[in-house]
């Protein structure tokens, strides 16, 4: 089962970069309850996370609530809904309506924003996305967590605590067929009411995306387009599958059990692995995926959370169905002893195992739970109580264990009872929890303001605006006119420049997506500083067009949804490794004896350790200098930094130059062609050297051409490039 193991973890590692958890808006263009003096070009709504663009809808209403236009996904981006706004539209107040359908977790939400156009209209407001959880989604969730604690704990429970304490070579699976008949009564009922909250969920999730009722999914097979077409899908066929091949195992142990022993052993023994998978699966669907503070370490933290109270309440429920049995035949000293050594054992293992349950989940609170008003939320009164009825659970495995140190094992089988009811109450809390939107972090630089300019070149009108302005993906929207009227009969082509580091990006033709309105997208713009669009327009005889638009890219305006460690968080990280440490110890104990070190031994394996991290480290950071290194190489900055604006006025001005200081470039046609050939793979620099000092058999520019002169002559060559 080793290589189980190794596989199982691996898919859980992998997991994580499919999925995602329930999101929110994080930039709105235009700004909710925003007066715009002019209409948008464009409605963008960007989510915290990937949408599902078959089930996600955005639409446009005017006052009276009738639908204008409608939009969906951006096909470049999944966490994008987006739409064209139509032409012209008149002054007045417009409501977005916003259906997202979250990649992750299958939630929908359901909520609208409003935008004015000349002046604000009063008596008319957006409507909140509802935070309360879907009693449906919170049943199965109840299933589907106890079936997995249920497996978890049971499987756990048998390689943990019943084998130590009971185990004898002479049973088939080294305890008594009373004892497994019971264990696998467990194992084989958690697998069935894990399969049929499968069901459920699938049809939930389908009611959900669909907006229909149970009936509808089930006589039109809308489930089918779920179950193809979605995350959640993906998600929900993985979990079949691994609950059939669970099954399968389950079966070649109880058939093959007469023949090989050893098989059925070694199989139970790896189930805790299963169900460890199982659990994983729940995690990176979950809140955690989505936390602002280091996803990875958030899903890392909450599955832990989930395991060890798996093992908690998996282990008790475990306990409660099988003692009875297991120990009815035994005599009243005998069982005494029995029930002694297995509730000893598995008390010594829950109680670091609590305190890891509440110290992960302090940290995961944390992650949700940023201000004080996220308290009264849905979430975090669902949270709270969560709380309330942990604290009964907190109080009897204390008395549990008092009275366990004082011998009272009648008494501890009626605290097991307790126990277990106590800890399925709490269990409907999680349920509900897991279903419960997270409260919408604080988000300053949300709603921020788009840069946008416009200029006149020849009869045309050019207005753009970058969306959203900052480092990452962004949305350029080109509206041209032409006497007040949308012009259709061009073509737009777009290209980004970082003039302070001399890069610039591949000429990008803009589709046209609505009368004068073109849309081109990119991630070019990977810093904040200086920045430039470029716009040529080709008319259907071929002459091109300029405009040229500078930006000031703020990192503020950036959609960033991370946040940095406080001093709490990491408090907690230390508790939560110092319990893992005191869980592995015994381990890392047993292995120390097994290589018997000697002092000088132990010295020698404590420096190589030592070494090996410090090559390590070093290593990482030589490799990352050299990279440092590497792109200064290949990029070096510009020895000449080119100031000014590649506009229309700029290329008017570096022909007329060219043509009467650069007349012997004329004269040397292949070598003008070559360079020609070069202008996408060559800097600003370059040229500007070329137009100083000549470049092959291209002669130098006149002497008495000063700096800017010279900057037009380039700019002009650039007007050269090839678009396609």
């Amino acid at each position: 089962m080793f290589s189980l193991r190794w596989l199982i973890l691996l898919v859980i590692l992998l997991l994580p970069s499919l999925v995602q958890a329930h999101g929110y808006v994080v930039r709105a263009i235009p700004a909710d309850r925003s007066t715009l003096e002019r209409p948008p070009t464009r409605l963008q709504y960007w989510f915290s996370e990937a949408l599902e663009a078959r089930f996600s809808e955005i639409h446009l209403r005017d006052q009276a609530g009738g639908i204008i236009a409608s939009g969906g996904v951006d096909e470049g981006n999944s966490a994008l809904l987006t739409m064209p706004a139509p032409a012209d539209l008149p002054d007045g107040a417009y409501i977005v309506e916003l259906r997202p359908a979250f990649a992750s977790d299958g939630h929908v939400i359901a909520e609208s924003r409003v935008f004015f156009v000349g002046e604000a209209v009063g008596g008319i407001s957006g409507t909140v996305a509802d935070d309360r959880a879907i009693p449906l989604e919170a049943l199965w969730r109840v299933a589907l967590n106890l079936a997995n604690f249920l497996f978890f704990g049971a499987s756990s429970l048998y390689a943990l605590v019943l084998l130590p304490a009971w185990g004898n070579a002479r049973y088939k699976e080294n305890l008594p067929e009373r004892v497994m008949r019971r264990l696998r009564i467990m194992v084989v009922g958690a697998l069935l009411l894990a399969i049929a909250a499968n069901i459920v969920s699938l049809a939930q999730q389908s009611m959900v995306f669909f907006n229909a009722g149970a009936a509808q999914v089930l006589s039109q097979n809308l489930w089918q387009v779920v179950l193809i077409g979605s995350r959640f899908g993906d998600v929900w066929i993985f979990r079949m599958v691994l609950l059939v091949f669970s099954a399968a195992l389950l079966f070649a142990a109880a058939y093959y059990r007469e023949l090989f022993p050893g098989l059925a052993l070694g199989i139970w023994r790896g189930l805790p692995w299963l169900g460890a998978l199982f659990i994983g699966l729940s995690m990176v669907t979950s809140h955690a995926a989505g936390s602002l503070l280091l996803p990875w370490l958030a899903i890392a933290v909450d599955w832990l959370h989930a395991l060890a109270a798996a093992f908690w309440l998996g282990g008790l429920l475990t306990l409660t169905l099988i003692l009875p049995a297991s120990l009815q035949p035994l005599d009243t000293e005998t069982r005494q002893v029995a029930l002694r050594a297995v509730l000893s054992r598995f008390s010594h293992l829950v109680l670091p195992l609590v305190l890891l349950v509440l110290v992960s989940g302090a940290y995961n609170a944390l992650n949700y739970l940023t201000v004080p008003s996220d308290l009264v939320s849905s979430y975090g009164r669902t949270l709270g109580m969560k709380l309330l009825l942990v604290a009964p659970v907190l109080l009897l495995g204390g008395w549990h264990r008092r009275s366990l140190r004082a011998g009272l094992p009648a008494k501890n089988l009626q605290l097991l009872r307790l126990e277990s009811m106590c800890m399925l109450a709490v269990l409907v809390a999680v349920a509900w929890l897991s279903a419960t939107p997270l409260p919408e972090p604080a988000a300053p630089q949300a709603d921020m303001e788009a840069p946008q300019a416009s200029q006149t070149v020849a009869d045309y009108r050019i207005s753009m605006i970058l969306l959203p302005g900052g480092p990452g993906v962004n949305t350029m929207d080109i509206v041209i006119e032409r006497a007040d009227q949308p012009v259709a009969d061009v073509t737009v082509h777009v290209q980004m420049v970082d003039p302070t580091r001399d890069r610039r990006s591949a000429w990008q033709l803009a589709e046209a997506v609505d009368a004068g309105l073109y849309v081109a997208a990119g991630d070019e713009i990977d810093q904040a500083g200086k920045w430039r669009s470029l716009v040529d327009i080709t008319e259907s005889d071929g002459t091109v067009r300029r405009a040229a638009f500078g930006w000031d890219i703020s990192e503020a305006a950036a959609i960033n949804v991370s946040r940095a460690p406080n001093l709490l968080h990491l408090l907690i990280l230390l508790g939560i490794a110092g319990l893992l440490a005191y869980l592995a110890f015994p381990h890392a104990r047993r292995l120390i004896t097994a290589l018997q070190l000697t002092p000088a031994s132990a010295l020698i394996a404590v420096s190589a350790v030592a070494i090996s991290v410090a090559v390590m480290v070093g290593g990482a950071l030589l490799i990352a200098q050299q990279q440092q290194v590497y792109e200064r190489t290949l990029n070096p900055p510009p020895a000449v930094v080119n100031n000014v604006l590649p506009d229309a006025d700029s290329l008017a001005r570096g022909e007329s130059l060219f043509e009467s200081h650069c007349a012997a470039w004329r004269e040397a046609p292949e070598d003008f062609k070559a360079l020609g050939k070069r202008l996408h793979n060559v800097r600003d620099d370059f040229l500007y050297a070329a137009a100083r000092d000549g470049w092959r058999g291209l002669g130098a520019c006149a002497d008495e051409l000063t700096e800017n002169q010279r900057w037009h002559i380039v700019n002009y060559l650039r007007s050269f490039e090839a678009r396609d």
